[in-house]
């Protein structure tokens, strides 16, 4: 399926006889495991046929001996035996018939299994719930990392007050989507402190603490359904009414509305239907219509048209309003605004302070970030 997906990469770096030898590979491997699933099938079912018929031979022959010297046992008896037999092998012989069936079944059946038992890594005991929280967000001296000795955060501190915007820039692989994580509680710290509203996030209850944080990620992700449905995500509680209401206000209602069934549009598999940028302009009014009061966007506007950036801007300057917001972005350009903004290298915090502050030291790395993208805009 990747390589089918993927046919024009492959074309374009001159891949074909290699990756179709690959193919030949997996696929020798796949006819080689199946020819000896029919192999043990041809085995496991004439054994079957042959107990059944033995067992069968061996009641009458034995029956029929009792019958004819001693009588001690009946025609009739010997009858129901024989009538019997059938029904007893059937279940044996329709496992045979079933044999490939069932094999493929228990291999299915392992994955399944192996994902259900798969323990979480997040313990759940948090036991506060908040209708909405006031927006305070602070990180003390966290430290985390995937795999073991290997640091991805290295003694992170900031805050973050109610209703304030700070950014956090950095190079691919500073920190920066970790942190957003962290937040949400897709894994635990190593060390440290997270608190929203003075708080522990540990002692939040989790569906909780996640309903009252709105995110828009990069890759945004769209279910095979409506446009409506996407945005609802099926919440009862959430009218069309409502959902215009906030398109409106945010700009969005207009696009929606030009499309094919408007709201009720089927953007069909992982949103392939709309393009980038109306990903995003989706998930935009996902994050608006369910109102959080904390708003994280990943890098929300890094790989969209012109035209839907703009409609971005415009709906990121009315969601942020008043939200406590933390934003991530390459362009620095989208985060002039910000009330702060914090540099990121290799895990550490390595500057801070507002865009006028960090862009008047000639020396800093957020200074010599925005004069690299500066340059490359202009040779563009």
């Amino acid at each position: 399926q990747e390589r089918v997906t993927g046919m024009k990469i492959l074309q374009l770096f001159t891949r074909e006889e290699v990756e179709f030898e690959k193919f030949k590979k997996i696929n020798t491997r796949h006819k080689n495991g199946w020819l000896k699933t029919v192999w043990y099938n041809s085995i496991f079912f004439p054994i079957a046929e042959i107990l059944s018929s033995l067992t069968l031979g061996v009641i009458v022959w034995y029956g029929g001996i009792n019958i004819i010297t001693d009588n001690t046992a009946s025609i009739g008896e010997l009858t129901a035996f024989i009538m019997m037999i059938p029904m007893m092998f059937r279940p044996l012989n329709q496992i045979a018939n079933k044999f490939n069936t069932l094999l493929m079944g228990m291999v299915a059946a392992e994955r399944v299994f192996k994902v259900i038992d798969t323990n979480s890594n997040i313990i759940d005991n948090g036991e506060i719930l908040v209708n909405t929280f006031k927006g305070d967000v602070c990180f003390k001296n966290v430290n985390f990392s995937y795999v073991p000795n290997t640091q991805v955060l290295n003694n992170i501190s900031f805050n973050i007050k109610k209703g304030s915007t700070v950014a956090i820039v950095g190079s691919t692989g500073a920190g920066k989507t970790s942190v957003i994580n962290l937040l949400n509680r897709f894994y635990e710290i190593d060390s440290g402190e997270i608190s929203i509203d003075g708080i522990n996030i540990k002692d939040y209850k989790l569906s909780n603490l996640r309903k009252n944080i709105g995110i828009v990620l990069q890759d945004v992700f769209l279910f095979s359904d409506t446009i409506f449905n996407n945005i609802t995500l099926k919440d009862d509680s959430i009218s069309l009414d409502q959902v215009k209401l906030a398109a409106k206000q945010i700009g969005v209602h207009d696009f929606i509305m030009s499309l094919p069934n408007n709201y009720y549009y089927n953007v069909k598999e992982r949103g392939i239907m709309l393009s980038s940028g109306q990903r995003q302009l989706i998930a935009f009014l996902r994050v608006y219509v369910s109102d959080p009061q904390i708003l994280i966007l990943d890098e929300a506007t890094s790989s969209i048209d012109s035209t839907s950036e703009i409609l971005i801007q415009n709906a990121t300057e009315k969601l942020t309003k008043n939200r406590t917001s933390l934003i991530i972005a390459h362009r620095l350009a989208t985060i002039k605004k910000a009330n702060n903004i914090i540099v990121m290298d290799s895990g550490n915090i390595i500057e801070q302070g507002s865009h006028k502050e960090l862009i008047s030291n000639l020396d800093g790395y957020y200074k010599k970030l925005y004069d690299v993208q500066f340059q490359v805009k202009n040779v563009s």
